[in-house]
């Protein structure tokens, strides 16, 4: 039985910056996520999109904030298990059982840093729609240069959809953007810089088809509440309609509520042995950013590897001397 210090079940930013605090700390550390690759919602929903709150950095794109953490990473060797979900959690004497669909980890502390749990689509809900699935529909968007020269469609009417088809603009033969409502979700600042650009905005329509041979080349929509209808020559269309989450703790025994796990100051659950950081940590006060992730990671690893031994110190040296160490 091969037992690591800490686990940390999540490889979104927060995980992977506390995986990396565990190996400034000498601990041997495992990361599990259910995803193919590290990053999390940063390499899956928008990795081509700027974030504009992480110190130090103007601005820097999902993508690159994801590769950077990931070179980070590289310093130590620690054991990546992607593309496993844990199905439960069970407390030993010494060590914690985690359980994923593919076999049992064991590990003395337990880090979780699962955002908001993992997500899903939601889907085109049409017959046709699943047979062009990478032939013509997307819904992750990874390679924003796939579009390059191609007649694209955008369907949503958030914040995400509209910054998709403003991404394109530049780079794609045309784009257009479908809603079913006339009124879009957005924020006013991004709303305004798509009235200005030359996105083909169709509100309010509904998709009620999609053809093709093989590959996508036209949907079918119809004008809402109305019986007009009209066609929209497409090379590729990228469905936005949001995620569902799925986040069910209730037999990992940890007490969690509609806004994610409370913890205590030193990010400690209600189970010895099973500390949080990241968007799936609740307390008083708390700031929904990166940033806030960030800082909560280090101070999970350091509790956690107190509670493993009380003789480590909750507050260690500054990074520069703990490097010189190494």
């Amino acid at each position: 039985m091969d037992i690591y210090d800490i686990t940390i079940v999540g490889a979104g930013p927060a995980g992977m910056f506390a995986a990396f605090y565990a190996g400034m700390r000498n601990a041997k550390t495992k990361i599990i996520d259910t995803l193919p690759q590290l990053g999390g919602q940063l390499t899956t929903l928008y990795p081509e999109k700027y974030i504009y709150d992480i110190p130090g950095f103007p601005k820097i794109k999902a993508d690159e904030l994801a590769q950077n953490l990931e070179k980070q990473l590289t310093m130590f060797n620690h054991r990546y298990c992607l593309e496993e979900e844990v199905i439960n959690l069970n407390y030993q004497e010494d060590f914690i059982e985690i359980v994923t669909n593919q076999r049992t980890h064991y590990s003395k502390a337990v880090i979780l840093a699962l955002g908001n749990g993992s997500f899903q689509p939601r889907k085109l809900k049409l017959e046709q729609a699943e047979s062009f699935e990478n032939n013509g529909i997307d819904y992750f968007i990874t390679d924003l240069m796939k579009y390059a020269g191609k007649k694209v469609a955008v369907a949503g009417g958030g914040d995400s959809a509209v910054d998709w088809a403003l991404m394109l603009e530049p780079i794609a033969k045309e784009v257009s953007i479908i809603h079913r409502r006339g009124n879009f979700r957005a924020h006013e600042h991004s709303m305004q810089q798509l009235k200005n650009s030359s996105v083909q905005i169709l509100t309010p329509y509904i998709i009620r088809g999609v053809s093709g041979d093989k590959n996508l080349d036209s949907l079918h929509l119809q004008v809402a509440k109305s019986e007009e209808t009209v066609d929209l020559a497409i090379d590729y269309l990228i469905v936005n309609y949001g995620f569902s989450t799925n986040l069910d703790l209730k037999d990992w025994k940890i007490t969690s509520n509609r806004r994610g796990i409370p913890v205590n100051s030193d990010m400690k659950s209600s189970q010895d042995g099973i500390y949080c950081c990241g968007d799936i940590t609740s307390y008083d006060g708390k700031v929904d950013l990166i940033a806030t992730g960030f800082g909560e990671a280090p101070t999970a690893v350091n509790n956690a590897l107190h509670y493993i031994d009380p003789k480590n110190r909750t507050q260690p040296m500054h990074s520069t001397s703990l490097f010189q160490q190494r």
